[in-house]
């Protein structure tokens, strides 16, 4: 006797299923569930896991220069979970500290200690201590006494890292519109203008970019003698970066040390950038009349472009002028 026909249909649903026969539907034995799968466990997410410690050593953190939201995330870590920080001037970093919630202990560690605290942090260190080294502004190590600390650490073999960030330096060499591919930082000059001027003699032959911090109140006295020494390049003076009254003049050293000898010393700290030999101070009478009448019909940098092809003068230079023209002109 033939066997009846059978078929299997899963429901819509696909939680159950019937077995249809000659002689009518039945319950299939075990209900068909096509949702099943092998399930594991979820990746644990790399936002819940605890965030790893930093490792013991000494660690150079930059801080902002002016603008206080110039620092970074790493720098922020660093700072609350060392051991100690070890500050220009404790007075300055407590208010970063404030700011950003920083409970950390803090210790004094500048020119006038170094001496006497060096030994404690290395012994620090060497016992597998955190210590977090700042300045008052920017990158440490940068005219302060950091790097003998740091120097005499890599010499017992002790771990030294870098959290980099602001640096007043930099930010007045891009600002500058002045070469940046080969530069030298020069710190700041003697007070006194016999020494300064030899120091800049030095200088003078050096084929790139030169920098220099310099006192408010010794600015024209500074910006005479470069322009003495060094030629009438073209330079930048840059003061009170990333604050609000940022201000950055470029010109011909000859005429800024005439503009800051007539309107005395400004406010702020100065950085002093200086083309290398070779370049030429503008012809700012010819130079300023052929960007004026260039730059309302075309882009600025086309403008640039047409009046250096015209006139023979390097291009970076005609740039950074225009840049200044149009500042003026807002």
């Amino acid at each position: 006797m033939p066997q009846p026909r059978t078929s299997a249909k899963g429901t819509s649903g696909g939680t159950g299923g019937t077995r249809e026969t000659s002689g009518g539907k039945e319950k299939s034995a075990e209900p068909i569930d096509r949702t099943r799968r092998s399930k594991r466990p979820p990746p644990e997410s790399s936002s819940k896991r605890e965030p790893r410690p930093i490792d013991p050593g000494l660690y150079v953190v930059a801080t902002p220069i002016g603008h206080a939201d110039d620092i970074t995330l790493r720098a922020l870590k660093v700072l609350r979970e060392a051991d100690i920080i070890a500050c220009e001037d404790t007075r300055v970093t407590a208010k970063l500290a404030a700011r950003h919630g920083i409970a950390t202990r803090r210790i004094a560690y500048h020119d006038h200690n170094a001496e006497k605290m060096r030994p404690a942090l290395l012994g620090r260190l060497r016992e597998g201590g955190t210590v977090a080294l700042v300045s008052d502004a920017g990158t440490p190590l940068v005219s302060d006494p950091g790097f003998k600390l740091v120097r005499e650490a890599l010499a017992e073999g002790l771990s030294v890292t870098v959290v980099p960030g602001a640096s007043a330096t930099l930010a007045a060499l891009v600002l500058s519109g002045l070469p940046s591919d080969r530069f030298l930082f020069a710190g700041f000059l003697t007070a006194k203008q016999t020494a300064r001027r030899r120091e800049l003699h030095e200088l003078k032959a050096i084929p790139a970019t030169l920098i220099f911090f310099e006192g408010a109140s010794r600015l024209g006295e500074a910006l005479t003698d470069m322009a003495e020494v060094l030629g009438d390049r073209p330079a930048s003076v840059a003061r009170e970066l990333t604050k609000l009254h940022e201000e950055v003049r470029r010109d011909g050293l000859a005429a800024l040390a005439a503009h800051y000898r007539e309107a005395g010393p400004p406010r702020g700290e100065i950085v002093i950038v200086v083309g290398p030999p070779g370049e030429v101070a503008p012809d700012e009478p010819g130079l300023d009349e052929r960007l004026r009448a260039a730059l309302p019909a075309m882009s600025l940098r086309d403008a640039s472009e047409a009046v250096a092809t015209a006139t023979g003068l390097p291009r970076r230079q005609v740039y950074a002028r225009a840049l200044e023209l149009a500042a003026k002109s807002k």
